[in-house]
This record gives C-alpha cells, structure tokens and sequence, in this order.
C-alpha cells in the first residue's frame, strides 16, 4: 500500500516543525502525498491560524520543497475552520490552495478541544455541546465555497473518557452526520489524531464511520500531524480501519488539483 497523509501543520500555524521538516520525515517513512494543511481562520481568538500574510512565503516553502524532493507529492492546502460567513475569508486563498479541509473547533468562541479552556464543557454540558457541535457541523457541510473533505468529523469525543462523555443516544445526530455529508457530497477524513490523545482512537468512531459508508461518502486520511515525528503516524491501521467498515478505497488530493483514488 502507499502511505499518504493529507493533513499537516507546520511552524506556519500551530505546528512545531518547518514544511521540510515534514517532508523530510514523510520521505522517510515512504509516503507518496503529504498535504500540507495548517489552519486558517480570521477571528482572533482563533489564534493558531495562519498569519495571512505569510501565505505566499508558504506557498514558496512549498515549492521549494517540491523541487528538493520529487518522489513525493506536496499538496498546497488549509484546515479552514467552519464559523458564521466564513465564506467570505476562504474566498482569499481558495485559487491558492488545492486542498481544503472544514473542521470545527469552536461553538461561537468556546474551544470544544482545548484543555486550557474548558468552559462550554462546564456550562453546557457534554449532551448540549454534542447538539450544537453536530448542529455546526452539517452547516459546515454546505458552507458556500465547498470543503474538499472533514477534519476529524467527530472531534468532540476528543474528552469522553475524561468525564464529558454524554449521555444521550449518539446514533441520531451521527445519522445527521452522515446525511449532511452525503447531500453536500464532502467527504470525510479518517484521523489517527485520536490514537495519540487521551481518546486513544480513531475520529471518527466506528459505527459513525460505518454510516458515512453506508452513505456513499468518500474518504480520506490524515495524521494531523504537528510535528514531524508525527507525520504519517497510524495511516496504514487507518487504512484497516476503513477496511473493517467497508469501504475499499482512499480519495488523495493531488497538487495539480485533481484527484486520485487509492484502492484498499
């Protein structure tokens, strides 16, 4: 199998390694397609996105590093964060970028992934910050300039085992999951983030996945790396995982802007 990770940050977000840093890493560990996808956002208080005025040295890194390392393919791309219009600050950088992962971190200006901030957990509860995550997270879906594909679909897991599991029944709101995605034809990443989390598994949970599956909806895979010892971590066990839930490929973004569909 070839190994190809679509989701990375770098010192140009909230990474802690250079875009070569993760190359080098990534050509050590054999992969084929590593996207490099650091966050990108406008509200202040999101403050690990990208200073939008470094876009282009980026870009220029990029194509450095493509030059220096042929074997692979180095895809230009964004985690955007989902929030109210959006739209209008992704419009900026879509002709740049070739890749565009949606995610949602935040619920207005509460962080739903940040230890150091867990006020909505406290004031809402773990069943009403389920609600509003899967609520945003099919608007997400059909924001007006559409997503490649979804980031960790359902990373308000992320403390369940932690005391903020919650109580209700999951199955309907995954089932809103994977319609949303199915409609707004998105795909959806299968993240090893969680496997190196409190979590200790993989976004999104399997019986999610399975519908997503059911659904039709594509997938892809990423590490969410932020450092370059990160960078491919637990593909291959994603790959199985995906298996075991049916699905017999992997979409792959490429850096011309197409795409390419990796048999499992």
């Amino acid at each position: 199998m070839q190994i190809v990770d679509c989701h990375t940050h770098t010192l140009f977000s909230d990474g802690k390694s250079t875009v070569e840093q993760n190359v080098n890493a990534a050509q050590q560990r054999g992969v084929t397609t590593l996207a490099c996808t650091d966050h990108l956002a406008h509200p202040s208080f999101m403050d690990c996105a990208i200073d939008e005025d470094h876009i282009d040295e980026l870009s220029r890194e990029i194509n450095r590093c493509r030059s220096a390392y042929p074997g692979i393919d180095i895809v230009f791309g964004f985690e955007a964060d989902w929030y109210e219009g959006c739209e209008k600050d992704i419009a900026a950088i879509r002709d740049d970028a070739t890749f565009l992962l949606g995610s949602v971190h935040y619920l207005g200006e509460y962080a739903i992934d940040w230890l150091q901030d867990m006020r909505i957990w406290n004031e809402i509860g773990p069943d009403a910050v389920w609600k509003r995550y899967v609520d945003a997270w099919c608007r997400a879906c059909f924001c007006p300039i559409r997503f490649d594909a979804m980031a960790h679909p359902d990373l308000v897991r992320l403390f369940e085992k932690s005391g903020y599991a919650p109580t209700i029944d999951l199955e309907p709101l995954w089932d809103e999951m994977a319609e949303a995605a199915r409609e707004a034809n998105v795909r959806i990443e299968v993240s090893t983030a969680g496997l190196r989390k409190e979590l200790g598994e993989f976004y999104p949970a399997f019986p999610l996945l399975e519908r997503f599956r059911a659904a039709g909806v594509a997938i892809t895979v990423g590490s969410d790396a932020h450092q370059a010892q990160d960078v491919a971590a637990g593909i291959e066990a994603a790959f199985a995982y995906a298996r075991r839930a049916g699905y017999t490929s992997v979409d792959v973004p490429t850096s011309d802007g197409d795409w390419r569909r990796l048999s499992l």
